[in-house]
């Protein structure tokens, strides 16, 4: 069962490209398939008081201290469903772990920082519950693709916030965005692109976009990443990825980034339905090496 009603679709911007649609078609379309028989689904739990302060949980059946895989859909924080993520449950539960779908407010209704504020809300939450579907609330990952990406990348690296917000500093053990957006900041942004739409209608302050940008938080980290984004992917997501890269290599935890060979920006996320895809090994080793 989907869960589109939940946002009416009428309130969401129009889709920036005809990429964009196809991709939106195929991955909703997966989204209605049946979950086979090893998947446990928990759909439309609260996390906030929000009507999409919500959350979806995908877990193998009587499963206990389970590695927890948050995973933010992409939508360039205005567009976007936590049923996106839907078709991800059967491989992620396959390799043993707790998949969470989480919806978050949009823009420009709800500008950022809301959804970031949103993340933080999330992992609040799911400390204190995780554990009743299954997942270990000591072991948490966080992913996400394109804005999603931007989104896990931007929880993981603002430490302060975490603690701020009553997280554990030991809940997250890394991070794994895929064709995430890393850096907002455009200096001359051309007029209908969407680096422009960053100003116009994403950003509550234009000035936050330096502030919203997890290539400016890298100093200190010590959360290992495993980046990745596609060879055709667009340039604003490859330059930043090389970016964030660049400057996470500085700081004291492991940092590795694939290029997935052949793949545009929206195929980085849709390749992730094959449990045997190379980013489920990645996780996994992940996973293992972070152990508490």
């Amino acid at each position: 069962m989907l869960d589109r009603s939940i946002v009416d679709p009428d309130q969401q911007m129009p889709l920036p490209s005809k990429a964009a649609e196809d991709y939106v078609q195929t991955i909703m379309q997966w989204a209605g398939d049946a979950l086979p028989p090893g998947v446990v689904a928990h759909r439309d739990l609260a996390y906030g008081a929000h009507r999409l302060h919500r959350y979806n949980v995908f877990a193998p059946p009587g499963v206990t201290n389970a590695p927890v895989l948050i995973f933010w859909h992409g939508g360039g924080w205005i567009n976007g469903y936590r049923d996106y993520v839907s078709f991800m449950a059967p491989p992620v539960v396959q390799h043993g772990f707790v998949l969470v779908a989480p919806s978050h407010r949009l823009a420009p209704a709800d500008p950022l920082p809301a959804a970031f504020d949103d993340s933080l809300a999330l992992l609040a939450h799911l400390e204190q519950h995780v554990a009743r579907y299954g997942g270990a609330a000591d072991r948490i990952y966080l992913s996400g693709h394109s804005s999603g990406g931007h989104l896990a990348a931007l929880a993981a690296l603002r430490v302060a916030d975490r603690l701020q917000a009553g997280i554990s500093a030991h809940t997250v053990r890394g991070c794994l965005p895929v064709s995430g957006i890393m850096d907002l900041h455009h200096p001359a942004p051309a007029p209908g692109s969407l680096e422009e739409r960053v100003y116009t209608m994403v950003l509550g302050h234009a000035d936050d976009d330096a502030l919203l940008s997890p290539v400016c938080w890298t100093a200190g980290n010590r959360l290992p990443f495993v980046l990745s984004y596609g060879a055709y992917d667009n340039e604003r997501v490859v330059r930043s990825n090389r970016r964030l890269v660049a400057l996470l290599q500085c700081q004291h935890a492991d940092v590795d980034a694939v290029v997935e060979s052949g793949q545009d920006h929206f195929q980085t996320h849709m390749m992730l339905r094959d449990a045997a895809h190379p980013w489920y090994e990645r996780l996994a080793r992940l996973v293992k090496r972070t152990q508490p």
